[in-house]
């Protein structure tokens, strides 16, 4: 059954980006955004991205038809967003749809390491039966419910990086970790095609396609930062979103390289995974994936982690078969119950494992395989 989002508390990150402020104050911080003037109906969209740390911060990936937020019309997006509090572990998928009062159905997922430390691969796939999210390769959440039937429009694509008043649930700001960056390496997107995903175009950020990217200059009420187009870079082949006090916009660091040794990997080649749940009144259900997941498939997932060093380097190889688990109980107080499938566990081995004895050729040629990989720089 449907259920309406309670005003305030658990507003979505990206759900009031296009909300004007009713106020013309500058605000003491700025942010950023980028967004496709083009829409898209359906597909499968990657972005390579590593977020911003600090409480009260949100980095973001998300859908929006464009003018949602007009009186009279109806909602609809899908979003991706990363909390920076709790060192930016833990991060929200959600749909919004509706007319007037918005319906909602946000989950909150758990990686085991920071997403501020390491680039990770962002998946969302959009199709007229489903939307699924995943991380690095393995599918976190699917959602077939009643509200997937009413994302009926072109949407277009958006990144921001804001901070949000609403303490309860980004955290409380600090100011003192400023500036924060959002790091964008790559975007792919896939039009949808009779049951399958097609590459339509991808974006390496050697410079900002004006053509294809615009910049927000606007802000909203319960956003900390206006969006200043100050605050949307390119440097080193990588699109950089900030988040800065007013009169320090704008760039001018280093851009943390991206280590991309394959799915299930961000910088330094540290694999994570992701745990899923839904809770509220009526129960709590969990799961946690790395199945690698295909145009509405689903399959086995085998994860190589490698350590390496001067003169040598240990492997160690686990696969599991996901099997499909639902979620179980309400969603967050005032949202949604969402209708998901989540996959099952995954038994990645860590890094730095030693190989079988009986196997230490093989192992051997692995790592300097891994080795090699890890110092190339892949721009996809």
């Amino acid at each position: 059954m449907f259920t309406t989002i309670r005003a305030g508390l658990m507003l979505s990150a990206a759900s009031l980006a296009l909300a004007v402020s009713s106020t013309a104050v500058a605000k003491p911080y700025k942010g950023a955004e980028v967004y496709t003037p083009q829409g898209y109906l359906h597909g499968r969209v990657e972005v390579r991205m590593r977020m911003a740390r600090g409480s009260g911060i949100l980095s973001t990936f998300f859908t929006y038809k464009d003018g949602s937020e007009m009186s009279g019309a109806f909602w609809e997006e899908i979003d991706i967003e990363v909390f920076g509090k709790d060192n930016a572990r833990s991060w929200q998928t959600n749909i919004i749809t509706g007319m007037g009062t918005r319906v909602t159905s946000e989950q909150v997922h758990t990686a085991d390491a920071s997403l501020a430390d390491g680039y990770h691969t962002y998946t969302l796939e959009w199709t007229p039966e489903y939307v699924a999210w995943s991380i690095d390769g393995r599918e976190v959440r699917r959602t077939t419910g009643a509200q997937v039937g009413t994302l009926r429009s072109p949407q277009g694509l958006r990144m921001n990086l804001w901070s949000s008043d609403v303490v309860e649930w980004v955290g409380a700001f600090d100011d003192s970790v400023l500036p924060q960056h959002q790091f964008v390496n790559w975007i792919k997107y896939y039009r949808y095609n009779n049951g399958a995903f097609e590459l339509d175009w991808q974006d390496n950020f050697d410079s900002l396609d004006s053509a294809r990217w615009g910049k927000a200059d606007w802000t909203f009420d319960g956003n900390r930062v206006d969006f200043d187009p100050q605050n949307v870079t390119v440097k080193d082949g990588t699109l950089v979103l900030s988040l800065t006090r007013e009169g320090q916009t704008g760039f001018n660091g280093a851009v943390p390289r991206d280590e991309d040794t394959g799915p299930g990997t961000g910088a330094g080649g540290a694999g994570a995974t992701t745990t899923s749940s839904a809770s509220g009144a009526g129960g709590e259900g969990a799961a946690t994936t790395s199945s690698a997941s295909g145009a509405g498939g689903e399959g086995a997932a085998t994860t190589t982690s490698s350590a390496s060093g001067a003169g040598g380097a240990g492997t160690a190889t686990s696969s599991s078969a996901g099997g499909d688990a639902p979620g179980e109980g309400g969603g967050l107080d005032g949202v949604l119950p969402d209708e998901d499938v989540l996959k099952g566990d995954c038994g990645c081995v860590a890094a730095g494992a030693s190989a079988p004895a009986s196997s230490w050729a093989a192992a051997l040629a692995l790592g300097l395989s891994a080795l090699a990989m890890r110092r190339r720089r892949t721009r996809r």
